[in-house]
């Protein structure tokens, strides 16, 4: 059993203006008609789940007056509309300060948080990404560039990465190394956003054995990514590349973002970027993971 430190924090009910309610009841919240809900209570309990690594169980009350509960689980990824009750599963060793909001009738919401210690990274599912948050420079040394045209260019921020184009079809990657074992099914995954529109513009993320070379396309293996001509990304995006990204999985020919290998070593993942009508804004990507499922 890990030790677990939590610290609560409750914060200020801040007022929602929600239409739904407004139109169709009336305007008085004092004549007791269920305007506004009474019991907001938004505290919750952190319980580890016996004999499994790294999985944890999320647990608020069960209110009357509160219409949905919300969920921030602290490692990147967006607040989701969950339940009462949440089964979470942390991979990675680190602090993460998980948040339940409620929103209540008249559109109250409400929030507590509690930091969660996780103090060993899952054996199985740790992420094989080194440097995939881009917190800082020794992050950001992780990646070599793929240097493919000269007016693209990946740029480290604190906390992502960027990836810019000129135009005119030009592009460029960033890759790592990493070590995979045969016959194992590993999940690859990270959050993408742009405040962009793009036309004529590819996001394309590979896992090959192919070693990248300066210069050259690379092709070998793509797992997944955005592009223009298949539907994605010609308007502001944010959210896991498995939800927004629209390019099948060269292997299954469908969205997948899973991938096998049929002998253990060395492999390579490859992202990159480019077009002719590529937005000024950018593509920006955090949170890059490749882990095993099973």
């Amino acid at each position: 059993m890990k030790n677990l430190k939590l610290t609560t924090a409750i914060i200020f009910s801040v007022a929602l203006a929600l239409s739904v309610f407004t139109s169709c009841q009336p305007d008085d919240v004092n004549t007791g008609n269920g305007i506004v809900g009474t019991d907001l209570d938004p505290s919750f309990t952190i319980t580890p789940v016996e004999n499994v690594t790294n999985r944890y169980t999320l647990e608020a009350k069960t209110i009357t007056d509160v219409t949905s509960d919300w969920w921030d689980i602290g490692d990147g990824s967006d607040v989701y509309h969950g339940y009462t009750k949440e089964q979470i599963f942390l991979p990675d060793a680190g602090t993460y300060t998980i948040t339940h909001f409620t929103v209540s009738k008249g559109g109250i919401k409400t929030s507590s948080s509690q930091d969660l210690i996780v103090e060993v990274s899952d054996p199985v599912a740790g992420n094989l990404v080194k440097g995939g948050k881009f917190s800082n420079s020794d992050d950001y040394s992780q990646w070599t560039k793929l240097e493919l045209s000269a007016d693209a260019d990946w740029v480290f921020n604190i906390g992502s990465a960027t990836v810019h184009s000129n135009g005119g079809w030009a592009q460029e990657g960033i890759y790592q190394a990493m070590e995979v074992v045969a016959n194992k099914t590993y999940s690859l995954d990270m959050l993408v956003k742009s405040t962009g529109s793009f036309t004529d513009t590819w996001f394309e993320v590979y896992v090959g054995t192919t070693v990248p070379v300066i210069g050259k396309d690379y092709g070998d293996n793509r797992i997944m990514g955005l592009s223009t001509w298949d539907g994605c990304g010609t308007a502001p995006f944010s959210g896991k590349l498995s939800q927004v990204g629209c390019i099948k999985n060269s292997k299954t020919n469908t969205i997948n973002n899973t991938v096998t290998f049929d002998t253990s070593g060395t492999v390579y993942l490859v992202i990159r970027s480019g077009g002719n009508g590529f937005d000024p804004a950018g593509i920006t990507i955090s949170n890059v993971e490749l882990r095993g499922t099973n």
